[in-house]
């Protein structure tokens, strides 16, 4: 099961799928043009079912095979939102929208999935049926959890599902993944300080919030450093700081943080998120103000199933020989969870080479990754259902 003849072939129509996604590319679930052009090219592929909707704008496309004397289905998803983001690099296919860009390569994503469907819906070579997933608002909208909350792994009798992300910094063909939690879980939370304004010049008659503010900031950080098991991955991040007040001498009534919990444990992510609010609470109040916490929980922790990721490796090996089946987890997030909340699979990452790392106005997907990742996606299926 190497990297596949077929996609060779195909490779000049995908990349020309890829670089249209590029020029046009939309934000979280306006993905109109995106999700129509991927509904009617897997209709031109001969898929057996194409769905719109689900999830509000996700397509999804039924093909199955010769023969399904199992009655196994396994579920394929890539992701099609972009980045508010000015592009950067120059290309003649360069965004044609002003602030969006694909700064992620889920424009590759989609075509190699696409790819992988128009190959499957050809030649059919597995027992079972096949549902690929085309995804939108991975980028904070939270489009996984909306598609799965439409039924969708009901609907279509998903068993087993998988992702892909393209990953810059590894070598084009190579995959990497891990057993277990592989994406960290993001939740954020607002902290609202509240204490007595007044002239700056008279900080005696006043309860200073920006005071108190900064050292909530410091003490929060003691959660990783002194409150965490240190084997135990989390990032607590403040990363904005607002007052009610634009002038240089006056102490605000009211001062607004905002930031960002990045954890790979469910406990600690509980632990965390009371620890946030004992912390803002506690120290305010020492300090004569109050405080309260508006905590907001995000993506959860993504985790490939050991047995899953098992089969995964075993395909990325046939396809390149090139895996690091240990790779170190990430901070990241990823809303492919919620759909591995729901059914057993795994999510792997693709090589895109020495290019600008994802969420950067100058990167691009590397469009000779495209036979890798179809290979991968298509050789999924036929492994995991190969005819009978």
């Amino acid at each position: 099961m190497p990297v596949k003849n077929r996609f060779a072939e195909l490779l000049p129509e995908i990349t020309a799928w890829r670089r249209d996604f590029h020029e046009h590319p939309e934000l979280l679930f306006e993905v109109h043009r995106t999700a129509a052009r991927v509904a009617d090219l897997c209709r031109s592929f001969g898929c057996d079912e194409v769905t719109t909707g689900i999830g509000r704008t996700g397509v999804v496309a039924v093909i199955r095979g010769k023969t399904d004397t199992r009655g196994r289905v396994i579920g394929l998803r890539a992701d099609m939102d972009a980045l508010p983001i000015i592009e950067q690099t120059g290309l003649p296919y360069a965004s044609k929208t002003a602030g969006t860009m694909h700064a992620c390569g889920h424009d590759g994503h989609t075509s190699m999935l696409l790819g992988a469907a128009k190959y499957l819906a050809e030649t059919r070579n597995f027992d079972g049926t096949v549902v690929c997933i085309f995804q939108p608002a991975e980028e904070g909208g939270g489009g996984g959890r909306e598609m799965c909350a439409d039924g969708m792994m009901d609907r279509w009798n998903i068993q087993e599902v998988y992702g892909m992300h393209n990953m810059p910094g590894i070598p084009v063909g190579h995959f990497a993944i891990r057993p277990g939690a592989m994406m960290a879980a993001a939740d954020q939370f607002e902290i609202t300080v509240t204490g007595k304004g007044g002239h700056a010049a008279k900080p005696h008659d006043c309860v200073d919030t920006t005071v108190v503010a900064a050292h909530i900031i410091v003490a929060l950080q003691t959660i990783a450093s002194r409150n965490v098991d240190p084997l135990k991955q989390v990032v607590v991040s403040v990363c904005t700081v607002a007052t009610d007040s634009t002038a240089h001498n006056v102490i605000p009534q009211v001062v607004k943080m905002k930031g960002t919990v990045r954890t790979m444990d469910f406990a600690v992510q509980d632990f965390v998120e009371k620890r946030i609010a004992e912390i803002a609470a506690g120290t305010a109040m020492a300090l004569g103000a109050k405080a309260e916490v508006n905590y907001q929980r995000g993506y959860p922790v993504t985790v490939n199933t050991p047995e899953n990721t098992g089969y995964a490796i075993e395909v990325a090996r046939a396809v390149s020989g090139q895996v690091d089946d240990d790779t170190a987890p990430l901070m990241g997030a990823e809303d492919f969870s919620f759909m591995l909340n729901e059914r057993p699979g795994a999510y792997i990452f693709m090589g895109n080479g020495d290019t600008a790392m994802v969420h950067h106005p100058a990167y691009n997907f590397d469009d000779n990754a495209i036979p890798f990742g179809s290979s991968w996606y298509a050789g999924m299926v036929e492994a995991r259902m190969p005819a009978a």
